[in-house]
């Protein structure tokens, strides 16, 4: 894929407009992520985690480590006990709504970046209205408003009105848009988001600044502490994930980990969670005008190493939530939920105006999916498993 070799700006200083806040936590985050050596951790390291009560930082990454695998299905079961524990059999149900894919930065890995020759579109307010009518005739309670990275397409009070007629038809609205200053969250949440989810991408700065070439997507401090200012503004609760395989996925998601546990420590009242996405392949047109899909080169995540991410992180965090993606198949789904996972989508489009079949033009997607279950579909598997779907968890009052 095209990387455009020219001098660009460094992704380590703010652009302007960009709020910087009063915050150490960037430093230890990334100063311990630095310092993680994955293979130096033994069997008897992993066995001294498991039977600690409660997980310090280096539990935590003895738990990540390569040492842990054979231990993955001990980890597993005291996954499911410590998430039974704290959530019962309850798994959450939304689904996420795309309202535009415009986007001004230039991800080498993803399918919106501004370099990508694909159908660019956005939601008008009666369009938006729709899709979400639809949405809430399925069932669902919560829905995830998400954009692609473009102020100029997707401003502000854009953002803010879907939130607004998202308030009509939901009781829970997230965020997944582009990080924004503290005051911006702050308009967002009056207009009725309830949380915000960033994904990092990775904790590696030097790998991302080879993957991030412009945009301020680029700029690496902002991103990572969009959760913070977040909650500056008055936000609920902030999710947290990196993309596994940019970078060495133990680092990145202890550094995941460590990031949530110190914001947590930070504002104790905040509600935290996690995503564990994986790397997918990304669809973009050739010079003809033909689809192609294109994978980006990183190191692989089998769905075993992401059952002991999960684990590790239920095992860290108890109290955490987490989402498992429909960037994986519908089996591993199922078989996660209630064991680490306490959130699931469903009905997915990672397109724009698919949900509603009045919404006449669609825009391309994000990226591809693996499980295209509606939310009957996930509703009834869950059942099946012993589990309790349940389509909102906050009562206002």
């Amino acid at each position: 894929m095209e990387t455009m070799q020219t001098e660009r700006a460094s992704h380590m200083e703010y652009m302007e407009g960009m709020e910087q806040i009063d915050s150490d936590i960037l430093d230890k985050v990334i100063s311990a992520r630095n310092a993680y050596q994955t293979y130096a951790y033994t069997p008897q390291d992993v066995k001294n985690a498991l039977s600690a009560e409660h997980l310090g930082i280096e539990d935590f990454a003895a738990l990540l480590s390569p040492a842990a695998e054979p231990f993955i299905e001990e980890m597993a079961k005291k996954a499911q006990i410590e998430t039974a524990k704290h959530f019962g059999n309850s798994v959450y149900m939304f689904t996420p709504i795309y309202i535009s894919n415009y986007c001004e930065n230039y991800c080498v890995y993803c399918g919106f970046n501004c370099h990508n020759r694909i159908h660019r579109m956005k939601l008008a307010p009666e369009e938006i209205e729709k899709e979400m009518a639809a949405i809430a005739n399925t069932g669902l309670e919560e829905i995830l408003i998400l954009t692609g990275e473009s102020r100029a397409q997707s401003d502000v009070g854009y953002i803010g009105e879907a939130c607004k007629i998202a308030r009509k038809y939901f009781r829970m609205v997230g965020l997944e848009v582009y990080p924004m200053n503290s005051d911006e969250y702050g308009y967002l949440q009056k207009c009725g988001a309830d949380y915000v989810t960033v994904f990092q991408e990775t904790y590696d700065s030097d790998r991302y600044e080879t993957l991030h070439l412009g945009g301020h997507k680029r700029v690496f401090p902002y991103r990572f502490h969009a959760q913070e200012r977040a909650l500056k503004g008055g936000m609920r609760g902030v999710a947290f994930a990196a993309l596994l395989g940019l970078s060495d996925f133990r680092k990145d998601a202890f550094a995941t980990g460590l990031h949530a546990y110190y914001i947590q420590r930070k504002y104790p009242y905040a509600e935290i969670s996690f995503s564990c996405p994986r790397l997918r392949p990304i669809t973009t047109l050739t010079s003809e005008g033909e689809e192609e899909v294109v994978s980006v080169e990183g190191e692989g995540v089998s769905e075993r190493q992401l059952l002991q991410i999960m684990c590790a992180y239920r095992l860290f965090m108890p109290f955490a939530g987490m989402t498992i993606s429909t960037r994986e198949r519908a089996e591993f789904r199922d078989h996660v939920v209630g064991m680490a996972a306490t959130k699931i989508s469903a009905g997915v489009s990672t397109g724009i105006g698919s949900h509603s079949e009045e919404v006449e033009e669609q825009g391309d997607n994000q990226f591809e999916i693996a499980d295209g279950r509606d939310v009957a579909e996930v509703f009834a598997a869950l059942k099946e498993r012993g589990m309790q779907p349940v389509m909102n968890d906050y009562v206002y009052v």
